[in-house]
């Protein structure tokens, strides 16, 4: 049986977690992945937890 995921607990933002994009949005890093710790499948361009 898997155990429930943790609830999400605010992390304020680091240099390195995440850049803004041409179209202006802000985009997560590998960083800012890793250090979550986890994979949300929403599919991420940068997930280090992708297969």
């Amino acid at each position: 049986m898997k155990s429930p995921k943790k609830p999400l607990q605010a992390q304020p933002l680091q240099p390195g977690d995440y850049y803004i994009n041409e179209q202006g949005l802000m985009v997560f890093t590998a960083q800012y992945h890793l250090k979550r710790g986890y994979c949300c499948g929403s599919g991420c361009k940068h997930c280090p937890y992708k297969k």
